[in-house]
């Protein structure tokens, strides 16, 4: 396995152009071994250890599902790597459905009129913290000389959609008002997020679109779930077992990978919406709004055994049809959730440095 720096570079350095049915994807291949359908040894690493053990399974449940269980097994003890002192404000502000919790992180570097990226975590609705994004968030904060906002937004199923959504909202409107404060250029406002928070973002993007308002000119969907509907039979967008390249000796493995979300994102939605209806709403599920013109520049990026890969090639070519500067990377041998992996995946890091380079080009 080469050495995380090494890896780094040529995560950097060794990019390749795609075309995915007319979509141009920018491919990161693995760093160790540029093998059609490997596997990335770091995952390979994760994925054999045994499971993590908890002291005391949480026993909280809501109407029978096990709830607190499910949200232990999310999120990852990553690391800082940070070289600086990112400083940290915690604030509370109003929102439409009662106080949300802000993290605010400022690089040291930061200088007045610079960037300021709105972070929404993952945890498909009903999971996940800004706990477990902070080193992520601090991260980008450092590589960008910027101030990240992470929002910790109510969560499903205690409450449901468009709650969560609307705290997510209601602290860009908040970062917007509040730019002097903070000390940012109101037009240099992104939104990020992975995978359930990915979904956040799109839809802020969205609405603020249909809105007018004119708050938010970045977005960086990060293995984004933009479709609340089956993954089989979508009409939406194809998914299918066989737009995925196994490498014998990996495909074990890499089949887990490419299921994991396939297997548990029904479950997801029924915490998460409280109607059949809501899956076609495109705040539930952006893949289905009716047009996509006026959104502002984008980045997508997916890991390679995903199973929301193919939802996320959809939906960038949708932008792209409609007009939208969309720029898609995928990062060969990794799986859902990558991102997480603070410190332990070069790819991570990576991924914090393409998000900072676009913070900073605004």
């Amino acid at each position: 396995m080469a050495d995380y720096r090494t890896c780094l570079q040529r995560l950097e350095e060794n990019t390749r152009l795609i075309d995915v049915a007319g979509l141009p994807v920018t491919i990161k291949p693995v760093p160790d071994e540029d093998v059609p359908g490997a596997v990335d040894p770091r995952v390979r690493a994760v994925r054999t250890q045994p499971p993590s053990q908890v002291s005391e399974v949480d026993p909280y449940t809501y109407n029978g599902v096990p709830i607190g269980a499910m949200r232990q097994k999310m999120g990852w003890d990553n690391a800082d790597i940070t070289t600086g002192d990112v400083r940290t404000q915690c604030r509370t502000i109003d929102g439409k459905n009662g106080p949300i919790g802000l993290f605010i992180y400022t690089a040291p570097k930061a200088k007045p009129g610079c960037p300021c990226l709105v972070f929404i975590h993952g945890g498909g609705f009903f999971g996940g913290s800004c706990k477990t994004v902070e080193n992520p968030c601090k991260a980008i904060a450092e590589k960008a000389e910027c101030v990240v906002v992470s929002v910790d937004y109510r969560l499903a199923p205690e409450h449901p959609y468009p709650q969560g959504f609307e705290d997510c909202f209601d602290a860009v409107t908040w970062v917007y008002n509040h730019a002097r404060e903070l000390e940012i250029d109101p037009r240099k406002i992104g939104v990020a997020g992975d995978s359930a928070g990915g979904n956040l973002s799109a839809v802020c993007t969205l609405k603020d679109r249909d809105l007018g308002s004119g708050m938010i000119h970045y977005q960086a969907l990060i293995y984004p779930t933009v479709d609340r509907g089956p993954f089989e039979g979508n009409p939406y967008y194809d998914w299918t077992l066989d737009a995925f390249t196994f490498r014998p000796e990996d495909e074990q493995m890499a089949w887990q990978c490419a299921l994991g979300i396939y297997q548990v994102d029904a479950n997801s939605t029924a915490l998460y919406l409280t109607s059949p209806g809501q899956v076609d709403d495109p705040y539930a599920s952006p893949l289905r709004a009716g047009d996509f013109k006026g959104l502002p520049k984008s980045l997508i990026v997916v890991a390679e055994f995903d199973s929301l890969r193919l939802q996320c090639e959809a939906y960038a070519r949708r932008l792209m049809d409609d007009g939208v500067e969309v720029r898609m990377l995928r990062y060969n041998g990794m799986d859902h959730a990558f991102i997480d992996k603070c410190g332990l995946y070069p790819q991570a890091e990576d991924c914090y440095r393409e998000i900072a380079q676009d913070l900073k080009s605004l």
